[in-house]
């Protein structure tokens, strides 16, 4: 198996970068992302075990996100992933799963913060409230008018969002969401997964 190659963000320009503030937003594409698709039962369902809509921790830091019906997305560290990922090889034959490397395809931005619902009212029609999108929810919906997949995943109680969207559109989601956050005091943190 050849090996990846190193990955680039798709976020490109420079900004000045804060350790911490009430509001912020930070490139976290290098995290490993995988996609699966198909029909799933037996013990393929009990590995991704996340009703579309939900997330659920997979153990070693990785997440599953049920993003559609029969699809997820699964990310965290790289070894953790892959485990989640690697466990599906030996299904029951009935079963069928896709399953896509999507870490240099995808953008991922996390926006963390207790002003973080009011800043994605502004680019994005969903309901942020606590009752329609809790923690653990996840959605696909458009942001600043590009297609995205949103997860909320809490930080110690603060609210927290996981963007995703295709990485031709990361540098301009990424200015997007930095024009909506600045009346918040949006703060950009150094890039990392």
């Amino acid at each position: 198996m050849a090996e990846s190659p190193a990955f680039e963000s798709p976020v490109v320009r420079s900004y000045e970068f804060s350790s911490g503030g009430p509001l912020m937003l930070t490139d976290a594409s290098p995290t490993t992302k995988w996609l699966v698709r198909g029909e799933v039962g037996g013990a393929a369902a009990e590995r991704l075990d996340a009703p579309f809509g939900s997330s659920r921790d997979a153990g070693g830091g990785a997440l599953v996100l049920g993003s559609r019906p029969g699809e997820w997305i699964v990310l965290g560290p790289a070894d953790a992933v892959a485990s989640v990922v690697a466990g599906l090889d030996g299904l029951d034959s009935s079963e069928f799963l896709t399953a896509l490397d999507w870490t240099h395809g995808r953008a991922l931005f996390l926006v963390t913060g207790t002003d973080a619902p009011r800043m994605l009212e502004k680019v994005c029609s969903l309901d942020w409230s606590d009752a329609m999108t809790p923690d653990g929810a996840v959605a696909s919906a458009s942001v600043a008018k590009v297609t995205c997949d949103i997860a909320r995943h809490d930080d110690d109680g603060t609210p927290a969002y996981m963007i995703f969207c295709d990485r031709s559109f990361g540098q301009y989601l990424f200015d997007a969401l930095i024009d909506a956050g600045n009346e918040f005091g949006l703060s950009v943190g150094p890039a990392g997964p």
